[in-house]
């Protein structure tokens, strides 16, 4: 016999509708980005408009992720070296001599 979860449910059964609402629109290729107009390609995208459909009407819906932010501990830490200067590439007296010489052929 299966067992019931302990807890609540993550996301409310009016969430859900949004979310398959959105997916059907998406599947027919109907759906719109919300700011652009643009058609949905993406299924993710599909699915975050009809969570924040359902989170503006009020929905049981957990609050949007804002990204992982990376600490100072994490990965690799790099020293600060002093970069080299880099090597002037022009060089200024063979200009001056191309248009010295292309000024006395003229003359």
């Amino acid at each position: 016999m299966p067992r019931k979860r302990a807890g609540s449910r993550k996301y409310g059964a009016k969430a859900s509708q949004k979310v398959e609402r959105a997916m059907h629109e998406y599947k027919r290729g109907q759906l719109k980005s919300g700011r652009s107009g643009r058609t949905v390609k993406s299924r993710k995208q599909a699915i975050a408009i009809g969570l924040s459909e359902a989170r503006e009407r009020g929905a049981k819906v957990p609050a949007k992720s804002t990204g992982r932010k990376r600490s100072a501990s994490s990965g690799r830490k790099r020293s600060p070296r002093a970069r080299p200067a880099k090597a002037s590439r022009s060089t200024p007296g063979r200009s001056r001599s191309r248009r010295t010489s292309s000024r006395s052929r003229q003359r």
